[in-house]
């Protein structure tokens, strides 16, 4: 297990998942369904899955790209993301689910989850940090509890939560820590 894979890997999602079309979503649900625990089950089971695919195609890139062309693919990607986190998401439809879906809380859950996080910043900083520290099981781990973190509470205190966070202030933050991300990168610092 690698230590400062799985710290970077639960700060850098953590941060960035606040404000987030699926933080957006977890709110929705809770809102919608008022059961937390499924919610939340569907949520650890959904990053898990997206989120080890996506380490495994970050370790896959690391082996097939040569050092010094990863260093710098790497660098313009999270300088790409720090950017990206700078734009608010909000949900692509009106956020409306069925209530009485054949899958149930966890199902829906799951599948929203998941497929709400296919392209998203998250994932993608899944890959670039599975392709920065060359340890698939740490930032796996480190990017479900990031995930977790940030969208528990949202789970169990719903709306307000969201209240009490400037969002435009996160976003900036998370910006901040892709860009310095990028330039560690750069620098060679971190491995």
């Amino acid at each position: 297990m690698n230590l400062e894979a799985l710290v970077v890997s639960t700060g850098v999602v953590a941060v960035s998942e606040i404000g987030d079309k699926t933080q957006l979503l977890a709110l929705v649900l809770a809102a919608r369904f008022r059961r937390p625990w499924p919610i939340v089950a569907g949520i650890l089971v959904a990053t898990l899955a997206n989120h080890a695919g996506a380490a495994l195609l970050g370790s896959v890139i690391q082996d097939l790209m040569p050092a010094h062309w990863l260093r710098w693919a790497l660098a313009a990607s999270f300088f790409a993301v720090a950017l990206w986190a700078l734009k608010p998401d909000e949900l692509d439809d009106d956020g409306e689910l069925p209530r009485g879906s054949a899958l149930g809380v966890f199902g829906v859950t799951t599948v929203a989850f998941f497929l709400a996080e296919m392209g998203d910043k998250t994932q993608i900083a899944t890959v670039m940090l599975a392709a920065k520290f060359d340890s698939m099981l740490s930032v796996t781990i480190g990017t479900t509890l990031g995930m977790l973190l940030a969208n528990v509470p949202a789970v169990f205190l719903g709306d307000k939560a969201v209240k009490f966070v400037p969002l435009h202030w996160v976003r900036r933050i998370a910006a901040a820590l892709f860009a310095l991300l990028g330039v560690l990168v750069l620098a060679g610092v971190g491995g």
